[in-house]
């Protein structure tokens, strides 16, 4: 119990200047928006293969 306690406290650190914040707020920002990017971007190769897939379909139901 002592232990888990003393491993738990490892993490938590809350800085009494908030400014500490700052680069931590820009960084999450930053992948955030790329991440968001990476999915849209994979939602519109995936709706172009779709369309591929169909007009395959269609060329071998004929």
């Amino acid at each position: 119990m002592l232990l888990q306690s003393f491993v738990l406290q490892l993490f938590l650190y809350f800085p009494e200047d908030k400014s500490e914040y700052i680069p931590a707020a820009i960084s999450m920002s930053i992948f955030m928006a790329m991440a968001v990017f990476v999915f849209l971007y994979i939602k519109k190769i995936s709706k172009k293969e779709e369309e591929k897939t169909k007009h395959l379909e269609e060329k071998y139901k004929k």
